[in-house]
């Protein structure tokens, strides 16, 4: 009987819940669907896109090895997926559908509209977990509630983990041949600018250069992820956020590559190790966040009560926080880092959103949006994640009052200035004392042409923890 795999969020062979349980029901075609108007509604970065698209071609030519044609299909948005994946259906004789779960609250009424519509016209649909270590629902409160603290959650997560450990999918044999062949993958979609030579180089496409990272990560630096990881100017971090937005790498064989460094320990052994699987579990917690409080995919903010805070209508402010001239040499160097390669460092994520809405009480939403508009990893949970924690609004967030000082992270965490010397050029004849607040040596000795601080710390943050005081809430003794 013939198998349909609809390929979204999960762009690999590896791995991959829904390729292997089609191929195994029987003879397999794949399809994806480019959806440019519901692609802009979501804010997709166009480097996104383009990652994707340079993700496909790679698939196909995965997907040929395995005799799996690989079709094409475009429609403006998901309205329009329950009748094209039917026609292809019947032009193909499919008799299932089989698709790895996604969690937004447009990607669940997609699918159910999908589904209902296949199974009028007696055509299966089987939705398959994949893209997390544990199905939403599975991790609960002991009154049956979704997880709001993260470490409960990762409590919990640990338990199941030491029960049984989330194995990895077979990768699938070759099916006989088919005469389909296979549709071209379009080198650009009308709406979406093409990214920098320069960008694309920083992220290859593909499973082969997903895998080479995690295992050259996995091999050469989890061990020091604990202390290197807050460091914008060390090669900390994983940068594989990229390739599981895309699914082109499963947490699953992120979270095994661990363990193979760790002794196959998760919770103890080298801090480094347990560290980074805490991120995964961070990702993990975000996703079952968007299917237990599903508001969050709606703009809302998580803490009803914070939708009364006063922001500001600060436009010039905005526009210069956007575009990196703040005149505050961290944030600066985070938002060109960002606008250059479609990739912020982490901690440089969370000391931009929160100079945003605590220092300028800009509305977090402007920042989800923005960040959304040019990341290549954007997603949706750990993205409105963040920002809400940033913004106090969130689950599990940064307390109101718990305000970074740009200047005194950027001594911290940057304190020989290299980061900022790579993307502030112009300041980079300043020694490591002065190059994190140039403003402090007066016009005469500042480097012309950098800008002044947009704002007062000491002031807008009394400003920021007036406005949340304002919704009956006090700082403690």
């Amino acid at each position: 009987m013939q198998q349909l795999m609809w390929f979204r969020s999960d762009l690999r062979i590896d791995d991959n819940t829904a390729l292997s349980q089609a191929m195994s029901r029987g003879s397999t075609i794949a399809l994806y669907l480019v959806t440019p108007g519901q692609w802009q509604r979501h804010d997709d970065a166009p480097c996104k896109v383009d990652f994707w698209l340079r993700n496909l071609a790679q698939l196909s030519r995965a997907l040929a090895a395995l005799n799996v044609p690989l079709l094409i299909r475009q429609c403006e948005d998901w309205n329009q997926a329950p009748a094209v994946i039917a026609e292809v259906c019947h032009q193909h004789n499919v008799c299932a559908v089989h698709a790895n779960e996604e969690y937004g609250i447009n990607e669940n009424l997609r699918d159910r509209c999908v589904a209902a519509y296949l199974a009028q016209q007696d055509i299966a649909w089987h939705s398959h977990l994949d893209q997390l270590l544990f199905k939403p629902g599975s991790i609960l409160t002991r009154s049956g509630g979704y997880f709001q603290v993260y470490s409960q959650f990762r409590k919990v997560c640990y338990e199941h983990l030491h029960m049984a450990l989330p194995g990895l999918v077979a990768r699938p044999v070759a099916q006989a041949p088919t005469p389909l062949a296979s549709d071209a993958i379009p080198h650009a979609v009308d709406g979406f600018a093409m990214p920098s030579e320069q960008l694309r180089s920083l992220w290859p496409a593909g499973e082969e250069a997903a895998r080479q990272r995690l295992e050259r990560f996995a091999d050469e630096q989890i061990g020091y992820y604990k202390d290197e990881r807050d460091f914008p100017a060390l090669p900390g971090t994983s940068q594989l956020s990229p390739y599981l937005a895309a699914g082109v790498l499963s947490p699953r064989q992120c979270l095994h590559a661990a363990l193979a460094a760790n002794r196959g320990e998760f919770d103890s052994g080298n801090a480094g190790v347990v560290t980074w699987v805490n991120e995964l579990l961070w990702r993990e917690f975000y996703k079952h966040i968007l299917v237990g409080y599903p508001r969050v995919s709606r703009h809302c903010a998580f803490r009803p009560e914070t939708e009364a805070v006063a922001w500001r209508r600060a436009p010039e402010e905005l526009a210069a926080w956007q575009q990196g001239r703040t005149g505050l040499p961290i944030i600066d160097a985070a938002m060109r880092q960002l606008l250059e390669t479609g990739w912020m460092h982490n901690r440089l994520r969370m000391i931009v959103a929160m100079f945003l809405t605590k220092n300028l009480l800009i509305d977090w939403r402007e920042g989800e949006r923005f960040f959304m508009r040019h990341l290549i990893d954007g997603d949706l949970a750990a993205n409105n994640g963040g920002w809400q924690w940033s913004a106090s609004t969130g689950t599990d967030a940064a307390p109101y009052f718990r305000i970074f000082n740009p200047i005194s992270q950027s001594q911290k965490f940057d304190p020989e200035g290299r980061f900022i010397r790579h993307w502030l050029p112009e300041l980079a004849g300043l020694n490591k004392r002065d190059i994190h607040d140039p403003a402090s040596l007066g016009g005469l000795f500042a480097p012309a042409g950098y800008p002044r601080p947009i704002v007062d710390l000491s002031r807008s943050r009394e400003r920021a923890l007036a406005a949340f005081r304002n919704l009956g809430q006090e700082v403690p003794a």
